[in-house]
């Protein structure tokens, strides 16, 4: 599904230049639940932005789906990430004074998508916030804000989601549930890639690929990792 090919991605301020990816190859299958880690520098928010189309390498290839995206123009990358790839962020990115069904709504806005009222509401539900459609994120736990963007990543039924720190902000209750949403969708079927910098959240992946200085130092599949209580 996903697969990187030689990817260098270099920053140039002045004669300045800065190698954030270096030559890094790297293939995702479908299905897959896999834990990007590193040091801060290391490259794996610039492996994480390309990865979701947010940006494009400076030398080699990313392919989705067999197609090549490297070279693709902005508003194609953009149909991408609204149609492939659903967004999980750190700090929950919700729109203040907007309520939990109509942030959920919004990738769908941008889709031309009818009905979104009801796709959105199904979404919440999904994840357990059916009776909160109407409330605010300021009325919204931490953690209830991070299932209320889980839901806008997963209205539009993408193939790959993306999370990037997902439980960076929250206390450790509110971290293993937005964990248990995670192993649930994946074990649906979706494939889920995780940036994180901790260990005791990166243990629930199939998989870790840990980076320094733009490279893979290490790509190791987890026999032992940490399961979901039924």
């Amino acid at each position: 599904m996903i697969e990187l090919d030689a990817v260098t991605k270099i920053y140039r301020t002045g004669a300045v230049e800065l190698r954030a990816l270096d030559t890094v190859s790297l293939v995702i299958g479908e299905g897959d639940l896999v834990a990007i880690m590193g040091a801060s520098g290391s490259g794996k928010s610039t492996m994480m932005n390309i990865l979701g189309c947010l940006d494009v390498p400076t030398e080699g290839h990313y392919r989705l789906d067999g197609v090549d995206v490297s070279r693709l123009r902005d508003s194609k990358l953009a149909e991408i990430r609204n149609r492939r790839i659903g967004f999980v962020f750190q700090a929950y990115n919700l729109i203040p004074r907007t309520s939990a069904v109509r942030n959920v709504e919004l990738p769908l806005v941008y889709a031309g998508v009818r009905d979104r009222r009801t796709k959105a509401r199904v979404a919440l539900e999904r994840v357990g916030l059916g009776e909160r459609l109407k409330n605010m994120p300021n009325e919204l736990s931490g953690g209830q804000q991070q299932r209320v963007a889980i839901a806008r990543a997963l209205v539009t039924d993408p193939a790959v989601v993306m999370a990037d720190e997902p439980t960076g902000n929250l206390d450790t209750a509110s971290s293993m549930e937005i964990m248990r949403l995670l192993v649930e969708l994946n074990d649906a079927g979706r494939t889920v890639v995780l940036i994180t910098h901790e260990d005791d959240i990166a243990r629930y992946a199939k998989r870790v690929i840990r980076l320094r200085d733009g490279r893979i130092i290490s790509d190791e599949p987890q026999f032992n990792r940490t399961r979901i209580s039924r």
